[in-house]
């Protein structure tokens, strides 16, 4: 009997291992797969939660903790971070002798781990490769995983033809879906009854769940944005101070302005406490059991386009950060002023979307898919040899 394919999957956010739970989980389960996670990033970060504490909760055993530094959130320190990823997880990866190296999206720190794996002689494999987000710096880390990458499990067509587009062989790009819709799936909602005593706070009559990243391509990153939007949230929902709506806010990533971002939210909470209710984390069933009941999903996080429309839900997007991606018809893109962040508003709140409106991200059984592939791909040594597909 040979022995199970080995493969080390990375994970920097607390974002990216709910996305990647399901396949985490199947490849824990499988007798001929053997799965060791490497955390890195703000999951070992205290200012962001510590989710580390999450994956622990989850039953799933962490084979590296690679810590980075993201005390500061300045670019430079970025950079330093991004450093410190390459070099912990090269040297995790020579500790743990992977068959495979798995990642999902466009991450610095996971730049770092898939430039370690590289130099390393590991295959990469790079789940969600292709997508567009001109607004952030994601964009163009996310098309580097691609070229260091020997295999590739997109979400949609769109990024499929991006990635072969790139030079990748077609015959190593697969569409999977998104694996984060597989919780939608397999995964029960809390009872409201237990939602709402873990949020400390009973739903309202209208109920918004909040997301605001750091703007990577802008000077101000993104703080200009975050400032008209919450004052259109405020204007909107409540002119007069009083409201029925209950606002749902969750802490920005680890990008950089991350701090700003956070000063300024920690600022509109205070100042708005009768209403608006922060949370450093929700955790993957408690934010999908929030979203699956609120009327909609305001900000600028990617869970809005590629998540919020399996629920039904509509999702203001607003700004440029997700501005090319791959949206369906709940996603109400806005400019980041207040008047068209309110008309969004209007909009969401008005009622439902029209029923059987779908999501292009898939349909909720992605982890199979990413099993079989990983199963059915030539050897380690195979996938390292790459050559440039030109178009024809």
């Amino acid at each position: 009997m040979s022995a199970p394919l080995h493969v080390a999957v990375v994970t920097g956010s607390r974002a990216e291992y709910g996305l990647l739970y399901w396949p985490i989980v199947d490849m824990l389960a499988a007798e001929d797969l053997k799965m060791s996670l490497v955390v890195t990033g703000s999951h070992l970060s205290r200012r962001h939660g510590h989710t580390v504490d999450a994956i622990r909760a989850d039953g799933v055993p962490i084979a590296e903790e690679v810590p980075i530094d993201l005390h500061a959130d300045d670019r430079s320190s970025t950079v330093r971070a991004l450093a410190q990823a390459t070099e912990g997880c090269g040297a995790a990866f020579e500790r743990l002798r992977p068959d495979l190296v798995m990642v999902l999206g466009d991450r610095f720190e996971i730049l770092g781990a898939v430039q370690a794996a590289s130099l390393s002689g590991i295959p990469v494999v790079h789940v969600g490769g292709g997508d567009v987000t001109a607004g952030a710096f994601d964009d163009s880390i996310r098309h580097a995983i691609t070229k260091l990458s020997h295999l590739h499990l997109v979400t949609n067509e769109e990024s499929a033809a991006r990635v072969r587009q790139l030079g990748e062989s077609p015959e190593r790009v697969h569409v999977v879906g998104n694996p984060g819709l597989d919780h939608i799936e397999r995964r029960e909602r809390m009872p409201l009854a237990e939602l709402e005593a873990s949020l400390g706070v009973p739903l309202g009559p209208r109920n918004l769940l909040f997301t605001f990243h750091p703007v990577t391509m802008e000077r101000d990153l993104g703080r200009g944005q975050l400032e008209r939007l919450l004052e259109a949230l405020v204007t909107e929902l409540a002119p007069a101070g009083e409201t029925d709506a209950r606002l749902f806010v969750t802490g920005a990533n680890a990008d950089p302005g991350f701090a700003a971002i956070g000063a300024a939210l920690d600022r509109f909470v205070a100042a708005n406490a009768r209403w608006v209710h922060a949370y450093p984390s929700l955790g993957q069933a408690r934010y999908l059991s929030l979203m699956d009941r609120v009327d909609a999903v305001v900000g600028n996080s990617s869970s809005g386009l590629t998540e919020a429309p399996s629920f039904g839900v509509w999702s203001v997007d607003v700004g440029n950060r997700q501005a090319g991606r791959l949206a369906g018809e709940t996603v109400l893109h806005c400019e980041s002023d207040v008047p068209s962040i309110r008309e969004a508003l209007q909009v969401a709140l008005a009622g439902p979307p029209p029923a059987g409106l779908g999501n292009p991200y898939g349909d909720g059984h992605t982890s199979p898919r990413i099993l079989r592939i990983l199963r059915d791909a030539p050897a380690p040594h195979e996938l390292l040899q790459k050559h440039f597909q030109d178009l024809p």
